[in-house]
């Protein structure tokens, strides 16, 4: 054991405890954040706004503050892109983190000092946590980060960019000298020349950590084992122990890492969203993620039956339920407040809270970061049938992850048409084109060769009838999903 990892390792076993100890008193702490974002936000302009200095009580918070999505959220954020301070929290932002929005294109989530702090804190208590289990010293090698491009835009004064991009900016000096790629590896916009690089930067060396989305991750396995000649992971990394995923379902994609990891090789999710990191897996052998309750943020959740009502009712950690999926509502010290960030859990255990994310409130597919829509796909839709003359039928979408041939993924859309005789290939094109006009996260892995052009699968007519009636759901309000973000469903519906 090195120098360095015996020192981490010390504080390491420091960290696990502070993470159960919060844990325990996880009521507590949350009492605690909301009175003090209350007291931090009077003085705002949202504070102002909704009388923040007549609250005292978790049920004077509900009457002040109604549950926002981003479009109620939007003026104050247009206000601090105008140059204003004190709007939704004292100061300007540090960052925006840019995401794609529902009805109003690009969100800027801001993010405050102290909200990337905690950021940072608790991606390390997720690695501090393990290693105080396992002792595998991974701080005596090095340790990938699969990110996005550090390179950020500048928004009327404030650094602006994906959430990944921004925290390589922040990430401590003591894990600087593990920390691969470099920096000038990782601003390389093109995904394939990157990784290309970052495999060339990192297949002879001592790898004891990698991190990344798992799609991202298995490319670069893939090319790991040609570049190498090795067939497992294990095999060019033998010192490999951990691999952190986040940000996409893991469902589809754990049996390829599996078998291409070999064995002896860890995995651990995290939760981490541009709104905050929620939660993190404390236990390998435990698949619940760990509520991050002593953050910075004040949780509040709806069951998902009532998220569309007026008077739904709001909960705080104390009335959840195991086994019932609740909305999770976020107030933050980077100035949100009750809001939605579109997310649903369930909670699998109440001591301590850990959760499982259990789906999005809208239909959505994002097998590789991109979250596409349904309203971005339904506008792409009727803007490519006005202007070729055609008519869908029925859809619907899912990942193609391992094409053949060593293909790039992408996606696959079933389409049932009104008849035959249609350009197929210029419908495609042009579908693709209004995705990347929409979504800047999958416009950006078009432009960077992550994923290539959707293609249509032309189904005959009759073939989404034929499907339903086979399932007993033919008629009523019954509807195959119209994005999904595994192939359950298209493979049944055209099996090839």
């Amino acid at each position: 054991m090195g120098i360095k990892s015996l020192a981490i390792g010390v504080f390491a076993r420091q960290v696990a405890r502070a993470i159960t100890g919060s844990a325990d008193h996880a009521i507590n702490e949350q009492n605690k954040i909301l009175q003090n974002l209350i007291y931090k936000g009077k003085n705002t302009d949202f504070g102002k706004d909704h009388n923040f200095n007549q609250v005292k009580t978790y049920s004077d918070f509900i009457a002040q503050v109604p549950i926002r999505e981003y479009e109620d959220l939007r003026p104050y954020v247009d206000k601090i892109i105008q140059g204003r301070q004190h709007v939704l929290w004292p100061g300007k932002p540090k960052y925006f983190a840019k995401t794609s929005g529902t009805t109003s294109g690009v969100k800027y989530i801001p993010i405050s000092n102290q909200s990337i702090s905690y950021h940072i804190k608790t991606a390390r208590n997720v690695i501090f946590n393990y290693e105080s289990q396992n002792r595998k010293n991974l701080f005596d090698g090095k340790m990938i980060f699969l990110s996005g491009s550090p390179v950020l835009s500048d928004k009327n004064g404030i650094a602006t960019g994906r959430l990944s991009g921004i925290v390589n900016h922040e990430i401590p000096r003591w894990i600087q000298s593990n920390k691969l790629p470099s920096y000038k590896t990782n601003c390389i916009e093109d995904w394939e020349s990157k990784l290309d690089k970052i495999v060339e930067e990192t297949y002879n060396l001592d790898m004891r950590l990698i991190s990344g989305i798992p799609p991202w991750v298995i490319m670069y396995y893939e090319r790991l084992l040609k570049k190498t000649r090795k067939k497992t992971i294990k095999e060019v990394f033998p010192n490999l122990s951990l691999f952190i995923h986040g940000g996409v379902n893991y469902s589809p994609y754990k049996t390829t890492i599996e078998a291409l990891h070999g064995k002896g090789i860890d995995t651990l999710e995290t939760y981490p969203a541009s709104e905050g990191f929620i939660g993190f897996q404390t236990d390998i052998n435990d698949p619940g993620l760990l509520l991050n309750t002593s953050a910075g943020m004040f949780y509040e959740f709806v069951l998902l039956s009532e998220i569309h009502l007026d008077n739904a009712t709001r909960l705080t950690l104390d009335k959840v339920e195991l086994d019932k999926d609740y909305v999770i509502i976020i107030s933050s010290n980077a100035g949100l407040w009750a809001y939605n960030i579109g997310d649903t859990v369930r909670f699998i255990s109440l001591a301590p809270y850990k959760i499982i994310v259990s789906g999005r409130i809208k239909h959505f597919i994002s097998a590789f970061g991109e979250h596409v829509i349904a309203k971005e796909v339904e506008e792409a839709i009727d803007i490519v049938n006005k202007e070729l003359g055609c008519k869908l039928n029925e859809f619907t979408i899912a990942p193609q992850v391992k094409p053949n041939n060593n293909q790039l993924p992408f996606h696959e859309w079933y389409i049932e048409f009104d008849k035959d005789s249609y350009d197929i290939e210029a419908i495609a094109l042009r579908l693709d084109q209004e995705l990347c006009r929409q979504n800047i996260y999958y416009n950006d892995l078009i432009q960077s060769r992550v994923l290539q052009p959707l293609k249509i699968i032309n189904l005959p007519q009759g073939t989404f009838q034929d499907y339903m009636r086979t399932k007993g759901k033919l008629g009523g309000q019954n509807k195959v999903p119209r994005l999904t973000n595994d192939r359950i469903i298209v493979d049944e519906l055209w099996p090839i």
